[in-house]
C-alpha cells in the first residue's frame, strides 16, 4: 500500500533470499557453517533450515551471526539505488527489526500488528506451514504485544483491506510522506 502511495519498498525476505543465492559469500558461509545436508538441488534449503534454526537458539545465533550483515548491506545499496533514482521516501520492511535493535536507525517505525493467534493462523493458512513450525517461528520473535507497545505507528491488520488502507494513508500523511 506505501508502494502505491508512492515509497520505494526494500524487504529484508528479498535480501535473504538473494544473499542466499549459489555462488554468492551468504551461500558460501551458510553452507560452511551448516554443511552439505543443507543443500538441495544446489540451493540453500531454507525449509530445513528453518527447521533447524527455529528449534536451536544455538543455531540461529550462528545463522543469524552470518546473514544479517550481509543482508543490511544489500538493502543499503538497494536504498542508495532508490534515492539515486529519484525516491523521496523509502520504507525498509524488516521482520526481526525490534529484535536486532535497530529500530534507532530509522526516522520512524511502523508495526503491522495482528495478535500472536492470527499471526499463526495466516502463517499456517496463508504461508502453509505446520502448527509446529508457525509455532516455533513465532516463538523465535519478541513477543508482538512487546513489538506494538515499541511501535510509534501501529497498523491494525485484523480488519478489512479497506480499513488497513485507511490507517496507511493516515500514517502516510502524518509521519510519513514527504512534506
Amino acid at each position: 500500500m506505501m508502494k502505491e502511495l508512492g515509497a520505494a519498498i526494500i524487504d529484508a525476505d528479498e535480501a535473504t533470499h538473494a544473499v542466499y543465492e549459489p555462488g554468492s559469500q551468504g551461500f558460501d558461509a551458510v553452507t560452511g557453517e551448516f554443511g552439505p545436508d543443507y543443500i538441495k538441488a544446489g540451493r540453500i534449503d531454507r525449509a530445513r533450515l528453518g527447521e533447524l534454526v527455529f528449534h536451536d537458539k544455538d543455531a540461529r545465533r550462528r545463522l543469524n551471526a552470518i546473514v544479517h550483515p550481509l543482508v543490511r548491506e544489500w538493502m543499503a545499496a538497494r536504498t542508495v539505488e532508490a534515492v539515486e533514482g529519484g525516491a523521496e521516501v523509502v520504507v525498509q520492511d524488516v521482520p526481526l527489526l525490534f529484535e536486532n535493535g535497530l529500530a534507532g536507525l530509522y526516522s520512524t517505525v511502523v508495526l503491522v500488528y495482528v495478535p500472536e493467534h492470527l499471526q499463526l493462523k495466516r502463517l499456517v493458512e496463508g504461508r502453509g506451514f505446520t502448527h509446529e513450525r508457525a509455532r516455533a517461528m513465532v516463538a523465535a520473535q519478541m513477543p508482538i504485544e512487546e513489538k506494538r507497545m515499541l511501535a510509534p505507528h501501529v497498523i491494525d491488520n485484523t480488519r478489512s483491506l479497506e480499513e488497513t488502507r485507511r490507517q496507511v494513508g493516515q500514517i502516510w500523511r502524518d509521519a510519513i510522506a514527504v512534506k
